[in-house]
């Protein structure tokens, strides 16, 4: 009997996961005609096209919808069999990097000394800090991403999850700025200044507009920043004023003016997700004590 090639679940995982084969080929290291190649063999193996052209786009065959989630799940556990046992974690000698999914805040508040931290216990392990462009569980899903970090969104039942710190959002201005010596900020002084706004999806509305409508003011928006280390540079070098979550400043509290905000807006929980596969993992569990040991140090619940 013939046994077939399974090497090719890998590619199928890939290809299937990312509806292309030019994105298959980036992830496997491969050209994109070595992956052209792959996926003619799969087609073969399948006897299904599994991508189809639709425009200028590749989309998936109903059987590769179909197969998709299967492909997923046994090319985890054909990693898992093969990977070194660890049950007996020697923290010393393991060799692993771990992917990280979260905002810049967390990395500039916790980054240094998670890094530290796991250099002391594990000296073996690498910590790669991907961007979080958006939310979304896809990216635990499918492997490429051991943990995510934020706040929880439309994550999925099966994603597992564990609060970190509460956070909440603070008003932050360069230092001589006019509100630093304003006895007590008002709302209508918060309000008269321009505003450097977060947003990854380039929103300029959030839950402190809605607290000054209640009280019948509004903000002017001058600038809109992917991230806190962008709104804080500006707002270090202008009249601007930042919304930044308090822990954000953890790492350098002096460098800038902050205060609480005349309105009242929701607090934040932070909380690390995982997938379930991941679960009884030791060095995978060891890591997620970890974050959470460093973030309870430095923001106690």
């Amino acid at each position: 009997m013939t046994e077939p090639d399974l090497n090719l679940l890998i590619a199928l995982d890939v290809l299937l996961a990312e509806g292309s084969v030019a994105g298959a080929a980036r992830r496997l290291g491969l050209s994109a005609s070595a992956m052209s190649r792959t996926l003619g063999r799969l087609r073969d193996t399948t006897g299904d096209p599994l991508l189809v052209r639709a425009g200028r786009n590749m989309v998936l065959t109903p059987y590769a919808e179909e197969i998709r989630q299967r492909t997923q799940n046994a090319a985890f556990e054909a990693r898992a069999l093969l990977r070194p046992s660890t049950s007996v974690l020697n923290l010393s000698s393991l060799q692993r990097t771990f992917i990280l999914r979260s905002n810049d805040g967390f990395v500039v508040a916790f980054g240094a000394a998670l890094i530290a931290a796991v250099a002391r216990e594990a000296p073996g392990v690498c910590l790669r800090f991907a961007p979080k462009p958006e939310k979304s569980a896809n990216p635990l899903r499918e492997g490429r991403v051991d943990l995510e970090i934020g706040v929880l969104g439309e994550m999925g039942p099966e994603i597992r999850l564990q609060t970190l710190f509460r956070d909440r959002f603070v008003g932050v201005v360069r230092k001589g700025h006019p509100l630093e010596h304003a006895v007590t900020i008002t709302a209508q002084e918060y309000a008269s200044f321009g505003h450097v706004v977060v947003s990854r999806r380039a929103d300029t509305h959030g839950p402190v507009d809605d607290a000054l409508a209640e009280v019948v003011l509004k903000r002017k928006v001058a600038a809109v920043v992917p991230g806190f280390s962008a709104a804080l540079a500006i707002a270090q070098n202008s009249d601007l004023v930042a919304l930044i979550p308090a822990s954000f400043l953890i790492s350098d509290p002096e460098r800038l003016y902050s205060f609480e905000l005349p309105v009242k807006t929701r607090e934040i929980t932070i909380s690390q997700m995982w997938h379930p596969r991941s679960e009884v993992d030791p060095a995978h569990r060891w890591l997620r004590q970890l974050v959470l040991n460093v973030c309870r140090e430095k923001v106690p619940v």
